[in-house]
């Protein structure tokens, strides 16, 4: 099953084109890795697909529904409950955490689903430390972000995602902020979830877990997706001299 569908998505800031005629898809349990050099456009992808941007022109479909359809070349969005009911269907992990300052780690996880969705307190209470000791952080829930390192905010902030029972969960770089040691322990409860074959959709420089974890990679470049398929093909094997130049200065 399709929980994503975009289709030739258009996004311009000031009149200049940051994304042009993306299209791609998100089967269930699938992960997407991102990869691409600064400035080629994944995060602002990832932000009009999680509505935090408006795409000027394209659809967008989640779990089978249209949820952006397009009219006369400009994007159109639909009411409040729709809209409502898309989010619903998805998490999204920062790259630099956005934690509130002023809630304890418990309460950062269990906010949303209680005063937006409306869920059972008790209920969310229990899943929230059953997602906090997932991350490893059973010992925090007390603690402020203040208290924290980089890396035991990003695990509050991937129990924060996995309480909202999303379909998908969207990764925006969730490693660039932490140090290699932070990382490796970050890409472990990612490749965790990938064996849960939880959905996510990681944009990531960290080419080594997407070649290891992803069922897909997309190489964007200059605002349009240069190539995409199986991690053996685009990194190992990638057709386009654009792909080809960006992993040679990796080194890969």
């Amino acid at each position: 099953m399709k929980l994503l569908e975009i289709n030739n998505l258009s996004k311009s800031f000031d009149g200049k084109k940051v994304l042009e005629d993306i299209s791609l898809s998100v089967e269930q349990g699938e992960v997407v890795s991102i990869i691409g050099p600064s400035g080629s456009g994944k995060s602002t992808l990832l932000r009009c697909a999680t509505f935090l941007e408006t795409m000027d022109d394209g659809e967008m479909s989640y779990c089978g529904k249209k949820v952006v359809t397009s009219k006369n070349g400009r994007a159109v969005y639909p009411g409040k409950s729709d809209m409502q009911e898309a989010k619903s269907k998805f998490s999204l992990v920062f790259q630099n955490f956005n934690l509130f300052p002023h809630y304890n780690v418990l309460k950062n996880v269990t906010d949303a689903p209680i005063h937006v969705m409306k869920r059972d307190k008790e209920e969310v209470y229990k899943e929230a430390r059953e997602m906090l000791k997932k991350v490893g952080l059973s010992d925090k829930e007390k603690a402020y972000p203040c208290e924290l390192s980089g890396g035991q905010q990003q695990r509050v902030a991937i129990a924060r995602a996995l309480v909202m029972n999303p379909d998908i969960i969207f990764f925006d770089e969730p490693t660039s902020a932490l140090d290699p040691e932070i990382t490796a322990g970050i890409l472990k409860i990612m490749r965790d979830l990938a064996n849960e074959k939880m959905t996510m959709v990681v944009v990531t420089h960290e080419i080594d877990f997407a070649r290891a974890v992803s069922d897909k990679v997309i190489f964007m470049d200059g605002g349009f997706i240069i190539e995409q398929g199986k991690p053996s093909d685009v990194i190992d094997n990638p057709n386009n001299e654009r792909t080809k130049s960006f992993l040679k200065k990796l080194s890969i």
